[in-house]
């Protein structure tokens, strides 16, 4: 069984960073084979793995639908068989990990049956690793539709500001809305000084967030973003993973 971990958070709040840092951080630990998700519509995850962008789920089940309509699928072949080829043939491979990249949101029509199948697809999928690791959107799109699995550590990311607390409490409140089956949930606050004024941990603490930890600002990271390289291979002594490998102990204790 894979045990899954989903980052969540606003927009600018460095969630893909998190999650490319923390499959760095298991594949450092020997916690592999990986899936890695990036069930957020801007799919930028690829870019800070250092991988190409392959085909996302998006373009498959549009594809299918496509041809359903056009009367195209071959005859003596099922439509599951044909979404599960496609879905099969959008999976990224790279050392240590895979990637599989959800894409844009649904668009006109009904996708029941496709996001059925696709929820199988991953399901199946998922008995094959160790650990997936899943980058959200603040909105959790895929897990309200139930097109991705249940959830072991669902990881909230903000900034040290009010607005954005009072926004990781928003996520936090979306998923009992939306009965979505989430083991824990934690907060995490990125690129922020180490202390954290009284005020701002007083909000925590109203708004009933478990902080699982801190990332502090780091000039390594900002350094391989500007020159566009793989957040793989930053080094293991820069402060974002020091961070990011206490969070992973304290998870995986």
């Amino acid at each position: 069984m894979s045990y899954t971990i989903a980052i969540s958070g606003k927009g600018g709040t460095g969630k893909t960073t998190i999650s490319a840092l923390i499959t760095k951080n298991l594949i450092e630990k020997g916690k592999t084979p990986i899936l890695v998700i990036d069930a957020d519509p801007n799919s930028n995850l690829y870019y800070v793995l250092g991988v190409e962008k392959g085909e996302t789920i998006g373009g498959v089940r549009e594809d299918l639908l496509r041809e359903v309509k056009s009367g195209k699928i071959p005859a003596g072949i099922s439509k599951e068989t044909i979404f599960e080829l496609k879905f099969q043939s959008s999976i990224l491979e790279s050392k240590g990990f895979d990637l599989l990249t959800m894409g844009r949101p649904e668009g006109p029509g009904c996708y029941c049956y496709a996001n059925l199948v696709l929820r199988r697809c991953i399901d199946e999928l998922s008995k094959n690793y160790k650990f997936v690791i899943m980058d959200n959107e603040a909105g959790m799109e895929h897990l309200s539709r139930r097109t991705t699995q249940n959830i072991d550590d669902l990881l909230i990311t903000s900034d040290s500001t009010p607005m954005g607390i009072i926004t990781a409490g928003r996520i936090r409140d979306l998923v009992d809305e939306l009965e979505l089956r989430v083991d824990n949930i934690y907060l995490i606050i990125n690129r922020s000084n180490p202390e954290l004024n009284e005020n701002l941990i007083e909000l925590i603490k109203e708004k009933n967030l478990n902080l699982l930890g801190i990332i502090p600002e780091d000039e390594n990271l900002i350094e391989y973003s500007l020159n566009e390289k793989s957040i793989l291979d930053l080094p293991t002594d820069s402060l974002s993973f020091l961070a990011v490998n206490a969070i992973i102990q304290k998870l995986l204790i």
